[in-house]
């Protein structure tokens, strides 16, 4: 009896979310989803009977320029998960993220990229073009201009996710050497700031380094900088556990077809 309550409750709270952001146009008011954490309000537009604007930008790495070779980016990846798979067949994904760009480039070309497409979630993974010219966006400014884009993100009432860039071959990028340090920017930003935090840089070097035995750089990467399709597909799965909305029985999850395709 104390679970079937609990069960009526849950669905109870889900279905008043959802009935309000309905009510509201598909818009995100934080003060109308109480207190809870973002997560928690992703969930809730997952039910909303509205479509959702799902907007990704950043680099080139989540542009998905050139280094897939035909395959899906992780974005990409992800509007299969959500329009397809989870049957959210109305939402939109927007991606408008720029190759080359910084977090300074982001926010001065904010209204373009971001504001203008009332999204009600925003990822943003910046950084690894800002340690390659550290004098024109040092980890400070850095530190700096992600709080900002967080700030501008709630203030449209969309919730924000940052995700970390993955690692480099520093030996083949020296002049990106100090990007961990941007990532540990982003760590302490995100963590102040209390927004989810995709850490695909932490995850890279312990999960992934074990689940291809140290080969990360042979497997997961085109370049030394830029994943390759597999590498995008594993950030992908990365963003679902982090969401909860990740199934290992669906294709975009990995599924039989991925575990046993000899790539």
């Amino acid at each position: 009896m104390l679970n079937r309550r609990r069960f009526l409750g849950n669905l109870c709270a889900v279905t008043a979310g959802a009935s309000l952001l309905a009510k509201t146009g598909g818009a995100m008011p934080h003060s109308a989803l109480g207190s809870g954490d973002d997560k928690e309000k992703i969930a809730l537009l997952l039910k909303a009977g509205t479509p959702n604007k799902w907007l990704f930008t950043g680099d080139s790495i989540t542009q998905g320029a050139k280094h897939t070779h035909g395959m899906r980016s992780y974005v990409e990846i992800f509007s299969e998960r959500i329009r397809w798979e989870l049957g959210r067949v109305r939402d939109a994904v927007i991606n408008t993220a720029v190759s080359g760009n910084t977090s300074r480039d982001l926010i001065e070309d904010i209204e373009w990229r971001l504001l203008q497409y009332k999204p009600q979630a925003v990822f943003i993974m910046l950084g690894t073009n800002d340690a390659v010219v550290q004098k024109d966006v040092p980890v400070e400014l850095f530190q700096r201009n992600i709080r900002t884009l967080v700030e501008r993100v709630r203030g449209i009432n969309a919730v924000p996710v940052l995700l970390s860039p993955n690692p480099i071959v520093e030996a083949k990028a020296p002049e990106r050497a100090a990007l961990r340090n941007y990532i540990q920017a982003l760590r302490e930003t995100a963590g102040s700031a209390s927004v989810t935090l995709v850490d695909v840089w932490d995850k890279w070097n312990t999960e992934l380094a074990k689940k291809y035995k140290g080969l990360q750089e042979d497997q997961l990467l085109n370049d030394p900088l830029h994943p390759n399709g597999r590498g995008h597909r594993e950030i992908a799965m990365m963003l679902f556990r982090s969401l909860s909305i990740f199934n290992e029985k669906d294709p975009t999850c990995g599924g039989e077809y991925y575990e046993n395709k000899n790539w």
